[in-house]
């Protein structure tokens, strides 16, 4: 423990950032980083629990009250060994983790928690910066190959263990480049794309090789796969996103988050696009769905210089701080307001879109929107949302993103050719247990898997798969 009374003598302080106005203007990272003497200051107030309940919140297990010490003590070196034990990519986490870990801290039954997530980002900058960080290579190579379907976050930390553990392995990338969700998915303004690039040079470095433009079940044989690698791990992710099949959603202007924001990572990076221009500037924009996705839409909205940007969302506003329903340590499920609703957003809660309204010429004009009430049966149950009568009203709205979540992955093309067995919601099956499809060879993780999650779920799921691959292939998993 760094300093046994510091977290009664240091108050919680989150890096500066850059003011709306001018962060609007860009697409870079706008967070600073925290001086040396602040830094040091902020692991202090880590108590070193009897029982510490951040290991539990954190889906990845990170050894939490251990690197802190260690950065107390000014130790880096040390701070980076002990979190890159658990965390593969530090750097994705540390920037757009939502951080269970903090809401687990025993630290915020009655104070601001540790900013955990903030140090995790230093240690690894520090560590890069430092020359901590180098390529690992397996003394040994097994002789066995795997193939790593996606190079999305579970993809990357499914490869990068097996690749550790001595197998060949081979990600195959549909994408130009690799990254899957990190390169297309989430804003520069939240993860700049060189940073992505740095660990994938070092993964290249540590023997991993990167296949792009290759759609396995459309210009790649899955059959091919199957005889030529040992073992497949699919971590293709959760791409199909979940529609709004209602009046008018076929006019210009209604479009998917994702298909919205991928267009945005596409022009920072200077890539031609392959699809007609989705831009927000000078119009009114709607973004239904009150998630990540949609805040992600929001931060862009407002930089391409939407006129107006609003975001909708069904459920009713969550309270700001915790309710007797959601005790410590349990996730808080309150209200989140980020960057991006920092610069501006009017939100609206309890709320549906009935119809999109099109002029003349198919492009949208407006939508129509009711106002919603959750309705509770006399013997306790949910009985779902009850529409509001006389809430009715017309909203100007030329373009409409819908980012309400995502509900599989793609069936066509992979899923089809290779026959997997899927479970009641349209995910690969596989147990926890073994990660291991009904094609004894085939293993998947990810959101393939278990659903649209969180990255740092992703990478857990990544690291556990690659346990079970390595056990199917050597008959024991002594490394792990």
């Amino acid at each position: 423990m760094g300093k046994p009374t510091g977290f009664l003598e240091f108050d919680r302080t989150a890096s500066v950032k850059e003011p709306v106005t001018s962060r609007l203007k860009h697409y870079k990272e706008f967070v600073s980083s925290l001086p040396e003497e602040s830094l040091n200051q902020q692991s202090a107030r880590c108590m070193n629990c009897g029982v510490p309940f951040c290991h539990n919140g954190c889906p990845l297990g990170n050894v939490i009250p251990e690197f802190n010490d260690a950065v107390y003590r000014k130790n880096y070196a040390e701070a980076y060994e002990i979190l890159s034990s658990t965390n593969n990519f530090p750097e994705f986490t540390g920037r757009i983790c939502p951080a269970p870990c903090e809401s687990a801290c025993v630290l915020g039954i009655n104070q601001p928690p540790v900013a955990i997530e903030e140090i995790e980002k230093h240690i690894i900058e520090i560590a890069f910066e430092k020359g901590f960080v180098q390529p690992y290579k397996p003394l040994y190579r097994s002789g066995k190959t795997v193939a790593v379907i996606g190079s999305g976050p579970a993809g990357l930390a499914a490869a990068a263990q097996l690749n550790y553990a001595g197998h060949q392995v081979t990600v195959f990338e549909r994408d130009d480049k690799p990254g899957g969700l990190l390169r297309y998915g989430i804003p520069d303004f939240k993860l700049e794309k060189w940073v992505v690039e740095r660990r994938i040079a070092l993964l290249e470095q540590e023997g991993i090789q990167f296949k792009c433009n290759a759609n396995v079940g459309v210009n790649i044989s899955i059959n091919d796969l199957l005889r030529e690698y040992n073992a497949i791990v699919l971590a293709g992710g959760s791409t199909i996103p979940r529609d709004l099949p209602i009046e008018g959603r076929e006019l210009k202007g209604v479009h998917f988050a994702m298909d919205f924001l991928k267009q945005q990572n596409k022009r920072v990076a200077d890539i031609a696009l392959e699809t007609a221009p989705i831009l927000a500037k000078g119009k009114h924009v709607v973004v239904i769905g009150g998630g990540d996705t949609g805040s992600d839409c929001i931060g862009t909205a407002n930089r391409q210089q939407a006129a107006s940007v609003t975001q909708f969302e069904l459920m009713p506003k969550p309270p700001e701080s915790r309710t007797p329903y959601m005790p410590w340590p349990q996730y808080p499920f309150i209200l989140k307001t980020t960057s991006s609703h920092e610069e501006g957003a009017n939100r609206e809660w309890a709320i549906a879109t009935k119809k999109f309204i099109g002029d003349e010429e198919g492009n949208l004009k407006a939508l129509v929107t009711v106002n919603l009430e959750w309705k509770i049966n006399e013997d306790g149950k949910a009985a779902g949302f009850v529409e509001i009568p006389g809430t009715e009203k017309v909203i100007p709205c030329e373009l409409a993103l819908l980012a309400m979540g995502f509900v599989s992955p793609q069936k066509e093309g992979l899923l089809e050719k290779l026959e997997i067995e899927l479970d009641a919601r349209g995910n690969v099956k596989a147990t926890e247990k073994s990660y291991q499809t009904n094609i004894q060879k085939v293993f998947t993780a990810g959101d393939m898997r278990r659903g649209q999650s969180l990255v740092v779920w992703a990478i857990s799921e990544g690291r556990e798969c690659a346990k079970k691959v390595d056990s199917f292939l050597t008959g024991a998993a002594n490394i792990w």
